[in-house]
């Protein structure tokens, strides 16, 4: 009888082992930004509005963000880190934004305008003058989402439509 109890607690520790590890190992992810204490990746510390008081548009698994800054005439989008922090300059001359008026799709393109040391044909700033643009930014019912390709990637990500227009200089 002990030995069946042996074996038994014997395979049951090889199967725990075998599931869990042995160790913990690091992650395709491991040199993303962590909030300090966290074991999760994904749980960084990154602001609620971009540097230049935009909205944040998180693209892929927050790999990158955009943020995306209007008045009432222009919109500009600045490509930005995994924190939502640094400007990250990219090899792209330009970026959409898709979305749909009064059931019709429409496209925008922004054309990259590099930031002052920005390296030679990348650019972290697109900009585009579009009333129409910005019009259809604030209607919710426009879903507008930005498309861009880095380094042969293809992001996708929802603009959200900010409430708050405390920071926004557009009439509406």
């Amino acid at each position: 009888m002990r030995i069946f109890q042996f074996t038994i607690t014997a395979l049951l520790t090889i199967c725990t082992i075998s599931f869990t590890g042995c160790g913990s190992r690091p992650t395709a992810d491991s040199t993303s930004e962590s909030a300090p204490g966290s074991s999760d990746p994904h749980d960084h510390d990154h602001p609620s509005e971009g540097p230049h008081h935009g909205t944040l548009v998180e693209l892929g698994d927050e790999e990158y963000h955009a943020e995306v800054v209007h008045d009432a005439d222009s919109v500009t989008i600045y490509m930005l880190g995994a924190s939502a922090k640094a400007a990250v300059p990219i090899a792209a001359p330009e970026l959409t934004i898709n979305l749909v008026h009064d059931g019709t799709p429409e496209q925008f393109t922004l054309s990259a305008r590099p930031q002052e040391n920005e390296p030679e044909g990348k650019s972290s700033r697109f900009t585009i003058e579009d009333a129409e643009l910005v019009s259809h930014l604030d209607d919710e019912s426009a879903a507008p989402r930005l498309s861009v390709t880095i380094e042969g990637t293809s992001f996708q990500g929802a603009i959200e439509h900010d409430h708050d227009h405390a920071g926004h200089d557009h009439a509406h």
